[in-house]
């Protein structure tokens, strides 16, 4: 899904300038300052975590930025300490507990703007790591039409989300932007003449007009439970953060078979193996052939950056796998990111998605019913005009979004066909 890009000029300086500017502070302020500072700028930079790794002489800090971690300090031993119970003291840790992982939250005000953060704690070698998720801001939703579907794919989604009842599932991998995708769904979903609820662990973004459960499993208030509660109190429309258990699968598919619309995620790798989890969670066949009715399968490619952008000639074995004619290889231009100060020197600037978005008919839900392969569902899905992620992909490419080096490492472990 295409980022909001950072105005000119700015990310080319702080991404860079942000290791000199912690550097020259950290032997002159104290933990608490050299701690917000870190927060406040990551934010500024659309980080999505900041990683606390301990070594044999301190604690190495990196922030990933694109789907990438980048090195940014490495702090002292004696600084390190004072950092860490810095951040699990925010986050509502036991500070005296070093032995045992902890789960933690933090709620603060950056940039006059509320800003969630979990926060995970656990033992190493060498002493306590942190990982910081920094959740989006509740401003920083994206309309469906500018998430990257191509026509066909939105149009089919937008057909199935006006349907009343049924399932509609985002598979991928952790980070993939699944959960973006669901808001976006729900942001069209919202209406004033509909009951929309939501489950999640943790409530990532506030939306007006929907209904928001926090799941707490300290006492026991899981998924399914949580589900089964809303269940009771007429939703039109229900997201369930993520699938993790049979119970919350099961109970879920059937939702969709009673009256409501359900929204969810759920770990697979592409739109045909979904079915298969599914299975794996115990969910019958024929409950799984009526219930879900729309599967979206996506990946995050960085985009190449405008800046240091350069076009060359694709060789005809790179054509071949991009599905264009070899004979072509040296009449097309593709592109890729040379490297400069504004991408950090990666070449790439920003993210973009690849869809994959499977639309249920008569003839795939016999398929699923009878248990057909995940290979033959995709070779029906893709005679019936389905666009797979490396084609997706490789539209990318040779439209100038991403590089041909991109797609290869995000979709070099992706079983297509």
């Amino acid at each position: 899904m295409d980022q909001p890009p950072m105005k000119d000029n700015e990310r080319d300086v702080r991404q860079k300038a942000l290791q000199q500017e912690l550097s020259e502070l950290v032997d002159v302020v104290g933990p608490g300052p050299l701690v917000d500072l870190l927060l406040e700028r990551a934010f500024q930079l659309n980080a999505t975590d900041i990683h606390f790794d301990p070594d044999e002489t301190g604690i190495r800090i990196r922030i990933r930025v694109d789907g990438l971690l980048h090195n940014i300090l490495h702090v002292a031993a004696a600084q390190a300490a004072h950092m860490i119970s810095r951040l699990k003291l925010m986050s509502g840790m036991d500070i005296t507990e070093k032995r045992l992982p902890q789960d933690g939250h933090i709620s603060n005000s950056v940039m006059e703007v509320q800003r969630d953060i979990r926060v995970a704690c656990g033992p190493t070698n060498f002493g306590e790591r942190l990982v910081l998720r920094l959740m989006p801001s509740d401003q920083s939703y994206h309309k469906l039409a500018d998430l990257g579907f191509d026509d066909l794919q939105f149009e089919t989604l937008k057909k199935y989300l006006n349907i009343p009842y049924g399932m509609i599932l985002t598979v991928g991998p952790v980070g993939a932007g699944k959960s973006t995708t669901m808001y976006s769904c729900l942001d069209e979903l919202n209406d004033p003449s509909k009951s929309l609820c939501t489950i999640e662990d943790p409530v990532e973004r506030r939306i007006d007009g929907i209904n928001q459960t926090q799941i707490n499993t300290q006492i026991d208030f899981n998924f399914a439970r949580a589900l089964r509660m809303l269940l009771r109190q007429d939703p039109d429309v229900l997201m369930i953060g993520e699938i993790r258990d049979p119970e919350t699968a099961q109970i879920g598919a059937r939702a969709g078979l009673a009256g409501t619309l359900v929204l969810s995620t759920l770990h697979a790798n592409d739109t045909t193996s979904t079915f298969d989890v599914l299975r794996g969670f115990e969910v019958p066949p024929m409950v799984i052939a009526d219930a879900v009715y729309c599967v979206i399968t996506q990946r995050l490619l960085r985009k190449i950056c405008e800046n240091c952008k350069v076009a060359y000639q694709p060789d005809e074995p790179q054509c071949e796998i991009l599905g264009l004619d070899p004979e072509i290889a040296g009449t097309i231009e593709i592109y890729k990111g040379n490297g400069c100060e504004k991408c950090f020197g990666t070449g790439f600037l920003g993210r973009t998605a690849v869809f994959e978005v499977l639309g249920m008919d008569s003839e795939l839900r016999r398929a699923v019913l009878h248990h057909k392969p995940r290979r033959e569902l995709l070779q029906m899905a893709k005679a019936k005009g389905m666009e797979t992620l490396d084609m997706a992909a490789a539209r990318k490419v040779v439209e100038g979004k991403t590089s041909y080096e991109e797609m290869n490492r995000v979709l070099s472990a992706f079983p297509g066909e």
